[in-house]
């Protein structure tokens, strides 16, 4: 052993026996203090966890609004039902996957939990005529696509590959109300 190593050896173990010390002392004042580190590393951890919430936020109000794209598109025009569904319950599948229902949850005695409105549910603007309400569709999926696409690098590892599957299949269904059909 060089000298260098045994100088390191004898700091490392002056070092552990004083934290030793340290942790062994009594103080009758209460219950022991976090260290500023110990602080530190909380506040750290409470200011990732609230990015990660509103990041998944994020994620699922850009979902959610396509959703209620599709639903206002399936209302305006019905004879696009066999085209557009589908893809409506994909995006459905995607709400609940990043986090969300999307239907309202019912009480234990059988009723809805969504609040009763005499009021019609405004929805976003749907054109009169079809293929212009699918090409906004279009629109609002490509939106989204790229809003998951956004979030990726911030996103925790399981939750970006999540997001990437989600923004892959906005960009499919882009094209699906589009360029598909001339296929």
């Amino acid at each position: 052993m060089t000298t260098t190593g045994r100088r390191a050896l004898l700091v490392a173990g002056a070092s552990a026996a004083a934290a030793a010390l340290t942790g062994c002392t009594s103080d009758d004042a209460g219950p022991p203090r976090p260290s500023a580190a110990e602080r530190a590393a909380a506040r750290e951890a409470e200011r990732v966890a609230r990015a990660e919430a509103a990041l998944r936020r994020r994620a699922v109000t850009a979902s959610r609004t396509l959703l209620e794209r599709y639903d206002a598109t399936l209302a305006a025009h019905p004879a696009l039902h066999a085209r557009v569904a589908p893809l409506r319950a994909s995006v459905a599948a995607h709400v609940r996957a990043l986090g969300e229902d999307p239907r309202p949850t019912a009480t234990p005695d059988g009723a809805s939990a969504a609040p009763v409105t005499t009021a019609p549910p405004t929805g976003p603007a749907v054109p009169a005529d079809p293929k212009a309400s699918l090409r906004e569709l279009a629109g609002a999926a490509r939106t989204a696509s790229a809003a998951h696409t956004a979030e990726l690098l911030a996103a925790p590892p399981e939750y970006a590959r999540l997001l990437a599957s989600v923004a892959a299949s906005g960009a499919a269904h882009a094209y699906l109300l589009t360029e598909g059909a001339r296929a």
